[in-house]
C-alpha cells in the first residue's frame, strides 16, 4: 500500500507519519466516482451522435429508391366500359 501511495505522490497529513488508507481511498473514491459520471455522459453523447448518423443514412437510403414507380395506365374491362359510354 505504501508503495502505491508513494507512486501517486501522496504525502501524509500534518501530524501523521504515514499516509493512511482512509485518506488515500477517500481521494481515490472521489476521483473514481467523478470519472464514472463523466464516462457515462460521454458515452451517452457518443451514442446520440451515432443514432443521428444512422437516421441520416436511413433518410438518404429512403430518398434513393431501388425501384421506379410508373403511373398506372387504364386498361382492362373497366377502362373500356367507361371509354365507350
Amino acid at each position: 500500500f505504501l508503495e502505491t501511495a508513494a507512486y501517486f505522490c501522496m504525502k501524509p497529513k500534518m501530524g501523521e507519519k504515514e499516509v493512511s488508507p482512509h485518506s488515500f481511498f477517500s481521494i481515490w473514491h472521489e476521483f473514481s466516482s467523478d470519472f464514472k459520471e463523466f464516462w457515462k455522459k460521454e458515452n451517452k453523447l457518443i451514442l446520440q451522435e451515432r443514432v443521428k448518423e444512422a437516421e441520416e443514412v436511413c433518410r438518404q437510403k429512403k430518398g434513393k429508391s431501388l425501384y421506379n414507380i410508373r403511373p398506372k395506365h387504364d386498361s382492362g374491362i373497366v377502362s373500356k366500359k367507361y371509354n365507350y359510354v
